[in-house]
């Protein structure tokens, strides 16, 4: 279960008796509290790199709060907000938002979880934000090769691979699943090699017919076949001191791949319809997603081809084998999507990144790419929820039955299991909550736990998301404390 973070809060009010309150709220749930009550102060206290959230009063002498919250954010930008006043109106919340506060409460609050649950909020975007910068850091330092990402051991033995074979000129073929990045990495070997500044061509062999392939690939003369109403050079020649990659290697007939092993062999090509061969100089890397050595084992693939292309082997996994990856590739393509769409989302709440990390990912990384973007388009909140994914991306902690259970058998032992017992304590709650007509002492005291534990509990998961808080109407002895005065 995740537990929320305790952080380090600024109380800023004149007023010391909501201070103290207010103080005695956030230590209840943890939380280091620093109290002040003079705004200049106040000012110089938030200038802490370890403060986290400033719960801070607008109406204060000598310094508004509104000036007092200018001067924070211009200071530390990063720091989260929360804003609080008994003379509230439209006006002036919406100008403490769009100045960057959090959030803006009134007094005297509803209740006391109105204050917890807010603080923890920020706490999270905060934590949330401060990841997202680990994670696009990780970009740009080991977890990144050219346009390659992933901090998996299994990446990182792909970029160690492709580094090596780059610097020399050897036949290399990729195998992976469709939609894993095969074409990045013969990118990534051509771009890093000494034919960096030499054409790199590439070329799908399953989209083309026979006849259009061997065209394609070698050219052909004038009058050559229906339709050749001129001379055309070929991929090879167009290669020619370059790279050429064929992708689906596995899928062209034996008839082309006869041909192609004559240019691998002799180093020269022959336009189809051509008496004369035409020297070249390619680096051929090949990519598949077939089972090469099946295919040569059925007499579908030439065996002599497959040595002269399986000199070098890369091996892709597929993302699902590699479910760390997902943040840091999901993070990449939210960075790029913003953008794109003109969208300030900041994130992904812990749900739907769990959702992202248990999800089997049939179509690999591609599938990822295509469901951040659509999840971008349509989402009117900062931070992407499971709501804004597709159907069939269902909350975790749904999880009930064996065979959704069964679902999460492509994970390592340790995550599955976490992510069950996530589910099972939130159906736990949710549960109890709703037996006893959400009064928390009673349900704390069936739960056989202590009636502050059991809130927390609650809180924690407020604070991922799902909305469990106690009704107002909860028993009297439930109310920790009365509502704050301003």
């Amino acid at each position: 279960m995740t537990h929320c973070k305790r952080a380090r809060i600024l109380v800023v009010d004149d007023d010391t008796v909501v201070l103290k309150a207010v103080t005695q709220i956030l230590q209840r749930e943890g939380h280091h509290v620093l109290s002040i009550d003079d705004a200049v102060e106040g000012l110089v206290a938030a200038k802490d790199p370890t403060i986290d959230v400033v719960v801070l009063d607008i109406n204060m002498p000598n310094v508004s709060g509104m000036h007092l919250l200018r001067a924070i954010k211009a200071e530390r930008p990063d720091v989260e907000v929360v804003m609080m006043t008994a003379y509230a109106t439209i006006g002036t919340a919406v100008e403490a938002v769009r100045v960057g506060a959090y959030d803006f409460l009134t007094k005297p609050f509803e209740n006391i979880d109105v204050l917890s649950l807010t603080v923890a909020k920020a706490i999270e975007r905060r934590t949330l934000k401060a990841h997202t910068r680990v994670l696009e850091d990780a970009l740009h330092t080991r977890n990144h090769f050219e346009d390659l990402i992933g901090q998996s051991a299994q990446m990182h033995s792909v970029f160690k691979l492709a580094q090596m074979v780059s610097e020399s000129t050897v036949t290399v073929l990729i195998q992976g699943e469709s939609g894993t990045g095969k074409e990045l990495v013969a990118r990534a070997i051509h771009y890093r090699g000494p034919r960096k500044d030499r054409p790199f061509v590439a070329v799908n062999c399953s989209a083309l017919t026979e006849t259009l392939l061997e065209s394609e690939l070698f050219g052909h003369v004038k009058g050559s076949f229906t339709g050749a109403t001129g001379n055309k050079k070929g991929l090879f020649e167009a290669a020619d001191g370059g790279t050429l990659f064929l992708d689906e290697i596995g899928d062209i007939s034996p008839a082309t791949q006869v041909r192609l092993l004559r240019v691998l062999q002799e180093g020269e090509v022959k336009r189809v319809g051509a008496n004369e061969s035409i020297k070249v100089d390619v680096r051929v890397i090949a990519a598949t997603h077939v089972d090469l050595v099946r295919a040569k084992s059925q007499g579908k693939f030439r065996e002599d081809l497959f040595y002269r292309l399986n000199v070098i082997k890369i091996e892709l996994p597929p993302l699902r084998d590699r479910p760390e990856d997902v943040p840091v590739l999901a993070h990449h393509f939210l960075r790029i999507y913003t953008q794109k769409a003109g969208k300030q989302v900041t994130g992904f709440t812990p749900h739907a990144m769990e959702a992202l990390m248990a999800h089997r990912w049939e179509g690999n990384v591609r599938e990822l790419e295509n469901i951040i973007e659509r999840a971008l388009v349509l989402t009117q909140n900062q931070v992407l929820d499971v709501e804004d994914l597709p159907p069939g991306f269902e909350d975790v902690s749904h999880i009930s039955s064996p065979a959704e259970v069964v679902s999460l058998a492509h994970l390592e032992y340790a995550q599955a299991k976490r992510l069950t017992l996530r589910a099972f304590e939130r159906r736990y709650l949710a549960t109890l909550m709703e037996k006893y007509g959400h009064n928390i002492t009673n349900a704390a005291r069936a739960a056989g736990l202590d009636r502050s534990n059991f809130r927390r509990l609650l809180k924690q998961y407020e604070v991922a998301g799902r909305s469990m808080k106690p009704r107002a109407d909860d028993s009297s002895e439930d109310t920790d404390s009365s509502s704050l005065s301003p």
